[in-house]
């Protein structure tokens, strides 16, 4: 008898050049309000959700761009080079983990934050929710 297995989680960037699958749950979920993430989303705060690199399986090609965060720590902010849609990040102190944008899900709908990082850093016109547990 055959184990059933699990549907995998999947997404992309908005034309489909570039699509990514992992299985299992993702390792937490959060709204960062730091400048980078500003800037890589255009909004007031990225939300994302932690995946291990090894769970997943990425096609099509991801441009970079290599700045340091709030932190001090190298992060890259990965794109998709024909639409210019964020898909990741991803930071030199966790090489282990990659950070995908919750609206490149296929059903973004699932995604359900924990927490709030760099809330300080919140521009007034995109608090911090408050229901979420804050950390750094």
């Amino acid at each position: 008898m055959s184990t059933p297995t699990e549907e995998p989680t999947t997404g992309g960037c908005a034309c489909g050049a570039v699509r990514y699958a992992f299985t299992g749950e993702p390792e937490f979920a959060f709204h960062c309000h730091c400048r980078k993430c500003q800037r890589a989303t255009g909004g007031g705060h990225a939300s994302a959700f932690a995946v291990a690199a090894d769970d997943v399986k990425i096609t099509g090609e991801l441009k970079q761009y290599g700045a340091p965060a709030d932190t001090g720590a190298q992060t890259f902010s990965c794109f998709c080079p024909a639409c210019g849609s964020p898909v990741l990040s991803k930071t030199e102190r966790f090489p282990e983990r990659l950070y995908f944008h919750a609206a490149t899900l296929d059903d973004p709908s699932t995604f359900a934050p924990g927490f709030t990082v760099f809330g300080e850093a919140a521009q007034p016109w995109d608090p911090p929710d408050e229901r979420l547990a804050k950390s750094g």
